[in-house]
């Protein structure tokens, strides 16, 4: 799995999730459990990876919706 974004945003991370799932790409919410260690206040950042094989379409999708500024850079 590829990093597609990471964020401490909980809506934005949601939008782009559903964005995943209409598209049928499969995806994975990575330390979304983090906040354990940063006592709830959202300071450590969410990773959302992707498959290798989709990474290109999510890519795609996201920068179709706006959302190109939010790319990860190590995708």
């Amino acid at each position: 799995m590829i990093e597609l974004l990471r964020s401490n945003d909980p809506v934005l991370l949601s939008f782009v999730q559903a964005l995943l799932r209409d598209a049928e790409i499969g995806h994975l919410l990575a330390d979304s459990h983090m906040s354990v260690l940063d006592g709830s206040i959202g300071i450590l950042p969410r990773r959302l990876l992707v498959d290798d094989e989709e990474i290109d379409q999510a890519r795609r999708l996201l920068s179709d919706a706006g959302l190109a500024h939010e790319l990860s850079d190590r995708a």
